[in-house]
């Protein structure tokens, strides 16, 4: 994988000449996050070598390089997800060629189902930590110690030092935040009803199909990562309505404002 990201990375050099500070990924309904960056150079997925395409709707598929204020960002317009055939490695390989073209700060977004009897459709959480309940570790196999150790520590996952920065911008803004914890599963099915016990049971807050790889190997890299997520349908332990990919697009937009900001702001700060 070494010379896969390496041949990446000299691509997108020799193509923008860009060294970022921070990483973002956006997901589902969150792509016009690009809307607020001063954008110097976009690069489609499917042409940079080695790099995967999306294939859900909500991802639009470009590597988006700019600024906000006077921060170098690249940001990813859709993520890749395990659910579509994609390998760990590959969902993640996004993730190790924003570690080398120099991004020391990576903000991941998501849109996920709500267990915590607290959240409401469009609330938006914090992430503080995770459960890994997907099939595949995006570790596992031989360790190149270039990208880093082979056990890592993840005592703190998603940054305290960022999630309280976060909580003071959103007061700053009258936005309403909560902090939580949220579930990976490998989709692409919505929960069952047993499964949104299990996940409460479990303490998550939320449950989701996506960020808990890319954050594994962030923190693989020694990469400060920040979580957020947009609650977009609920699951109590009595029942669940019906929900759709389409009815998910809609719920993440109506918030992404307010989240679009936070992130804005945290960067600038």
């Amino acid at each position: 994988m070494w010379e896969q990201v390496q041949e990446t990375v000299n691509y997108i050099v020799k193509k923008t000449n860009y060294i970022p500070e921070y990483g973002v990924i956006l997901g589902s309904g969150l792509g016009s996050f690009t809307d607020d960056i001063k954008i110097e150079y976009t690069l489609p997925y499917s042409e940079i070598p080695n790099f995967p395409i999306s294939t859900v709707q909500g991802h639009k598929g470009a590597l988006v390089f700019g600024t906000i204020g006077n921060k170098k960002v690249v940001a990813m317009q859709g993520r890749f997800h395990f659910y579509e055939g994609y390998s760990m490695k590959e969902v993640t390989f996004p993730v190790r060629v924003m570690k080398f073209l120099g991004i020391k700060k990576l903000i991941v977004s998501n849109a996920s189902g709500g267990v915590n009897s607290t959240y409401l459709v469009g609330d938006i959480i914090l992430i503080r930590d995770h459960i890994n309940l997907m099939p595949e570790h995006p570790l596992r196999g031989i360790n190149d110690e270039r990208f880093g150790p082979r056990f890592v520590n993840m005592s703190e996952p998603y940054s305290l030092k960022m999630i309280e920065n976060a909580k003071k911008i959103a007061q700053k803004l009258n936005i309403e935040v909560k902090v939580g914890v949220y579930l990976g599963l490998q989709g692409p099915t919505f929960e069952t009803l047993s499964e949104y016990r299990m996940v409460k049971i479990l303490s998550a807050d939320c449950v989701g199909m996506s960020t808990v790889p890319e954050v594994i190997v962030a923190r693989h890299m020694n990469i400060e990562t920040f979580g957020i997520s947009i609650i977009t349908d609920i699951g109590s332990e009595e029942s669940i309505g019906s929900i759709t990919h389409s009815d998910v697009l809609e719920a993440a937009q109506k918030a992404e404002p307010k989240v679009r900001i936070l992130i804005k702001e945290l960067i600038l700060a």
